[in-house]
């Protein structure tokens, strides 16, 4: 049966709750992932259909959300397998009865090695030769692939019907800091998605604060919460959350227009017949109309952010890199802070835990330069180390201190010999965080972040680097810092850079201080290339020598591509405060001589 007939915006339609907690709870054995009882424990899966069905929904979703070779690292012909039997149950558990069924797909895990729009497409072939009208893509954590495969199911059946929905936190945020609001406004324009809305992740109260904000009026929408919060108790999930207060929830989130009711994890038949029997209470009249929708609009700065003001009058910027102490000495840090704000230097970025080497947190360091020597800090902020409510906390902390510049990178690799007693947290990575910072700009900071970010001028395949930085602007980068420019293609990339990016860039110098230090920064530092005739000129050198050859060489790259860029972003070797100064000064010198 076709859901668009059934489905009709003002009067509820009630979905089945969670398969895999509920199957967990009930079974003495369960197995690791519950897809697979399509095959081993079929009747199981059976009577759970049944029971929500006997509670009163309209709809179950057929037993396939992780029904794919990733998720249960299995053959695709068994996935296949897997598919039309958990299609064949749900068919079976549905037949003599009003209720529709819905092909469940959830989102395939990131793979290196798998194309994920072939993945996506080959599920939903199996789905639609078996028979199936109805769709539902649940829990995903941003759009991609969701519209194109939409349209890809729509256009090998026009009569189908496509329901997508989102998991948002509390905050209406996804895993990866998609903005749940901006998610359903997009996904809300495109005709083949025929519903959308959030499941899982938050429980039925802070959705229905959260729907709210989001209008209702251009989309069919539908919120299936989880119970409540989990519990974890000998390494199983449970929870607590009683089904009166569940259904009492979605009872008053009907009344705010929403049409497509169910339950995620730790719902069960009793929580589905709870709220069908709420349900029956409602009334047309019942039902808010649609007014004026709150909406997140870009909050009114209450402090200036000095680097864009310069920026803005035409003026270009210096910002020197400071690595943080490996212990609590930070008399270096601080001093040559000092140094550096006498020298008239704009800002000092803050690197965190370079090398996956752990030092005195980035953020902290930025704290305290901007209450100590008021000077505008930059701090590094890496994905490798924190997830998204890690990343927002530090935000909100840096935000109150008046700090509103932050510079995101994925961060680099654990080194191999580590990985085992250090783990890293890629769960999003640097543009990923520039979007997610971007729409706290627009709700939460009073005073929205400038975010920067990297551009590596050393890649060999450039035009990939260029692509993918459009891809950071596009996420809300306004500012690019380049890897260290030592070489003639990095300042013919420099030029292309300018070309093709609308944005401000800041050229990498990086003083080379002896010919080992230029033979290690070619071989061993990635995103580093060294010109071999600046490396020839090192060798044989003293001390003195080398010193103003970093000087001399500095000077001159920063000349070549003055008209390109927008300021400069020195990087400090080996503590040498001396020789930063006098780069700056004749940098400084630069700026004097351009502007007669």
């Amino acid at each position: 049966m076709y859901a668009g007939k059934y489905i009709i915006p003002g009067k509820p339609f009630v979905f089945d709750g969670a398969m895999g907690t509920y199957y967990a709870s009930i079974c003495q054995n369960p197995l690791s992932q519950c897809e697979l009882a399509n095959l081993y424990d079929p009747e199981t899966i059976l009577n759970i259909h049944r029971e929500y069905i006997e509670a009163g929904c309209q709809a179950i979703k057929t037993n396939t959300f992780a029904a794919n070779h990733i998720s249960l690292e299995c053959r695709p012909d068994t996935v296949k397998e897997i598919i039309k039997a958990g299609y064949k149950i749900a068919r079976q558990a549905a037949a003599g009865h009003n209720v529709l069924v819905f092909a469940d797909i959830g989102p395939i895990p990131f793979d290196d090695d798998t194309d994920l729009w072939s993945a996506y497409c080959e599920i939903a072939d199996v789905f639609l030769e078996s028979g199936a009208v109805n769709f539902i893509f649940e829990t995903f954590s941003s759009d991609e692939y969701l519209i194109e495969i939409s349209e890809y199911i729509k256009k090998k059946n026009p009569h189908t019907y496509i329901l997508a929905e989102f998991a948002v936190s509390p905050e209406g945020f996804t895993r990866i800091g998609k903005s749940g609001r901006k998610l359903i406004e997009k996904i809300s324009q495109y005709p083949s998605v025929d519903a959308c809305g959030f499941n899982c992740y938050s429980g039925p109260y802070h959705l229905l604060k959260y729907i709210k904000s989001i209008n209702t009026e251009k989309k069919t929408l539908s919120v299936m919460p989880n119970s409540g919060y989990p519990t974890i108790i000998n390494n199983r999930t449970f929870y607590d959350n009683t089904k009166e207060y569940f259904a009492e929830q979605m009872l008053a989130i009907a009344k705010q227009g929403v049409t497509i009711l169910g339950g995620c994890c730790g719902t069960t038949p009793e929580f589905i017949k709870a709220t069908v029997k709420a349900l029956e209470s409602l009334i047309g009249g019942d039902i808010l109309p649609v007014t004026e929708v709150q909406k997140a609009t870009l909050k009114e700065p209450s402090a200036s952010n000095l680097l864009l003001a310069k920026l803005s009058q035409g003026q270009k910027i210096i910002a020197v890199e400071l690595d943080p102490p490996t212990d609590t000495d930070i008399d270096f840090f601080m001093n040559s802070a000092r140094i550096l704000k006498e020298q008239g230097v704009d800002a000092i970025t803050i690197a965190d835990c370079p090398i996956a080497q752990a030092r005195v947190d980035s953020s902290l360091m930025a704290c305290k330069l901007k209450r100590e020597l008021d000077i505008t800090p930059i701090p590094h902020m890496t994905c490798r180390d924190r997830n998204i409510n890690a990343t927002k906390a530090l935000l909100l902390g840096l935000n109150i201190e008046g700090i509103n510049n932050v510079l995101v990178v994925t961060g680099d690799p654990i080194p191999t010999a580590q990985r085992d007693e250090i783990k890293g947290v890629f769960s999003f990575n640097s543009a990923i965080l520039a979007n997610y910072i971007i729409n706290l700009n627009e709700t939460v900071f009073a005073s929205p972040f400038n975010i920067c970010a990297a551009l590596n001028v050393n890649a060999r395949n450039f035009s990939s680097q260029l692509q993918h930085a459009q891809k950071k602007i596009h996420s809300g980068v306004s500012m690019f810092l380049t890897q260290p420019i030592l070489s003639k293609p990095a300042i013919e990339n420099i030029i292309k850079a300018r070309e093709e990016l609308n944005t401000k860039i800041l050229a990498g110098i990086f003083p080379i201080v002896s010919y080992r230090n230029a033979c290690f920064m070619n071989n061993q530092i990635p995103g580093i290339s060294v010109a071999d005739d600046i490396i020839q000129l090192y060798r044989d050198t003293s001390k003195e020598e080398a010193d103003k050859l970093a000087v001399n060489i500095s000077a001159q790259i920063a000349e070549q591509v003055y008209p390109y860029v927008d300021g400069y972003y020195l990087i400090m070797p080996f503590k040498r405060i001396d020789i930063m100064t006098e780069i700056i000064s004749s940098i400084k010198r630069l700026f004097i001589n351009n502007s007669r």
